[in-house]
Formats: structure tokens, C-alpha cells, sequence
């Protein structure tokens, strides 16, 4: 009967195998993911900026709104003063309303700037919203190319992977939480993904070093959880090597 030490080393090297063979899934795919979510990223940005630029030109169109009707009022006051003018009984009273001619002729002037101002502003951001307009279909298009790409490796291997994870949620639970978290911390710092190895040919199969002889009878005992000196990683077990008879050489026959 195994030990508690050797059934909780078979179902972590279990679970290592299990995510192995997802690694090899998500390899194929590449960078293709990463990509796919720059491409979204990068999108959602323009977008952001193009709604800004919309609702600048918004704030614009108020603001020439806003000074058009401020034209309107004075000129209807023009109207009047010009009206009340010729009906002045002295000269004060015709200074008075020449000044209030004068100062609104003035907010006109400085009205007419605004509006100007603003539209020439307008049509700048209707040019950056062109040229940003072009940038996010030539993106979107990469989007669209990058995700068929992705769509198309995850749809032809979309059922080994579902079934993998179905074995690997399985495979976890029978693995101590306390065993599970360095597993997982291992793995995470690993380059390869592997946080469970065998020795082969009496070296460390994650990073390679000389595992020593003593070393190995220990690992072989399945006693404790051992992990390699130099990587970190648990060292499951100790691989056996085959070792290939000589074949023997042939006889030549006296002619």
C-alpha cells in the first residue's frame, strides 16, 4: 500500500501532466490572445478619445448657439436705442445711448470672433476625428483577422481543452491546499510551467543540475516531499534508464 507521502506525490505529478498537455493547447495559439486583447485595448482607447472629440464639437456648437443668440439680443437692442435716439430731448441723453449703441456693436464684434474661433476649432476635430476614424477601421481590421485566427485554433482544440480542464478540476481536489498554493507559486515562477518534475538520467528534468546519488534513494523512498536545490521544483520520482543490450555482432562465414 502506498504512503500518504507517495499518493500525495502521484496526484500532484498527476495534475502537472494535466497542465502540461493545456500548456501544449494554449501554445499553439501563441501570442494570438495577447494580441486579440491589445487590439481590444487599443480599440476602446480610440473610442474614448473619438466620443471626447464628439463631444467637444457638442461644446462648440453651444457655445456658437449661444453667441448667435447674443448677437440677436443686440441687435434687437440696437434697434431700440436707434429708435429711442431720435427721440432724445438733449445732448446727454444722446451721448448715453450713443455709448450703448457702441457697446453693443462691440458685443456683436467680439460675439462674431467667439463663433469664428469656435468653428475653426470644429473643423479640427472633425479632421482628428477623420484621421482617428481611419486608424480604428485599419485596427478594427486587424481585430477582426487576429480573432478569425484565434476563433479557428480555440474551435480545433476547444474539445480537448474543455475535457483537460474537466480532468484537472477533478485531479485538484484530491491535492492538499497547502501543497496545491507552493505547487502553484512554483509553476508561476517556472518558464516552462513545470512545478512537478522527474529526475532522468540523474538530473533535475526542470532545470537540468546533477541531482546527487544519496539524493536520489531519497526521492526513490517517497517518504517526503522533496524539491530540487537549485530550482525549487518537487522531484516526484526518479526515472529509470532502459539500458539497451549490445546487439550482437555477426559471425562472417569462412568462404
Amino acid at each position: 500500500m502506498e504512503s500518504p507521502v507517495a499518493q500525495k506525490l502521484e496526484a500532484i505529478l498527476n495534475l502537472q501532466n494535466i497542465d502540461s498537455r493545456l500548456d501544449a493547447i494554449f501554445k499553439v495559439r501563441g501570442a494570438l490572445p495577447e494580441e486579440v486583447q491589445d487590439l481590444e485595448d487599443e480599440i476602446v482607447g480610440y473610442e474614448t478619445r473619438l466620443n471626447k472629440f464628439n463631444t467637444d464639437i457638442e461644446a462648440k456648437e453651444a457655445e456658437i448657439k449661444k453667441n448667435k443668440d447674443a448677437i440677436k439680443e443686440s441687435e434687437k437692442l440696437i434697434k431700440k436705442y436707434q429708435e429711442q435716439q431720435m427721440n432724445v430731448r438733449n445732448n446727454r441723453e444722446y451721448d448715453a445711448i450713443t455709448k450703448e449703441l457702441e457697446l453693443q456693436d462691440l458685443e456683436i464684434q467680439v460675439s462674431k470672433k467667439k463663433i469664428a474661433e469656435a468653428q475653426v476649432r470644429i473643423e479640427e476635430k472633425q479632421q482628428d476625428i477623420a484621421d482617428l476614424k481611419e486608424i480604428l477601421d485599419d485596427r478594427q481590421n486587424d481585430l477582426d483577422q487576429k480573432k478569425g485566427e484565434l476563433d479557428t485554433i480555440v474551435a480545433e482544440s476547444e474539445s480537448d481543452e474543455k475535457k483537460l480542464k474537466a480532468e484537472r478540476d477533478k485531479a485538484a481536489k484530491k491535492v492538499e491546499d497547502r501543497l496545491i498554493k507552493s505547487y502553484d507559486k512554483i509553476r508561476n515562477n517556472a518558464k516552462n510551467g513545470l512545478a512537478v518534475v522527474l529526475v532522468k538520467r540523474g538530473a533535475c528534468g526542470g532545470c537540468f543540475n546533477i541531482v546527487p546519488p544519496q539524493r536520489q534513494a531519497e526521492i526513490r523512498e517517497r517518504k517526503k516531499i522533496i524539491v530540487c536545490e537549485h530550482c525549487g521544483r518537487i522531484l516526484a520520482g526518479v526515472e529509470d534508464e532502459i539500458v539497451e543490450e549490445p546487439t550482437p555482432k555477426r559471425k562472417r562465414s569462412k568462404a
